[in-house]
């Protein structure tokens, strides 16, 4: 793999924890990505919901939001937080969102994450 390939998959297996059991990147990680705003990723997922059951997208309680606030994974209030409970995609859920957005980038990074979830690394656990 190439020396950038390995910085990228860093990146991404960075972003990526474990919530409900599964592998999972936050909307506003995954559109950073892909290089498109939150808002656009998640109007493509609820666009196309059939595509997005709860095992590929799920929102995050108020309980989980809370964790991974303590945990520093996200931003506390104050600091220019969302105003809503943030979306977790699992790998698939991942992959299905390069395919609704349909950018070049968002297809590119969509390989790397694909790599970075099958690889066996120890993921940051929320439980």
């Amino acid at each position: 793999m190439p020396k950038s390939a390995i910085v990228v998959a860093r990146k991404v297996d960075s972003k990526i924890f474990v919530l409900r059991g599964q592998r999972v990147i936050l909307d506003t990680d995954l559109a950073e990505l892909y290089g498109v705003q939150v808002r656009h990723l998640n109007q493509q997922a609820k666009r196309n919901a059939k595509r997005f059951p709860p095992a590929f997208r799920f929102q995050l309680s108020p309980h989980e939001l809370k964790l991974l606030k303590s945990q520093n994974v996200i931003s506390s209030e104050g600091h220019g937080g969302a105003r809503y409970l943030p979306y977790a995609f699992t790998e698939h859920g991942a992959i299905m969102a390069a395919t609704v957005l349909n950018s070049e980038r968002a297809i590119e990074m969509s390989v790397f994450v694909v790599c970075v979830c099958v690889a066996p690394s120890p993921a940051t656990a929320i439980s």
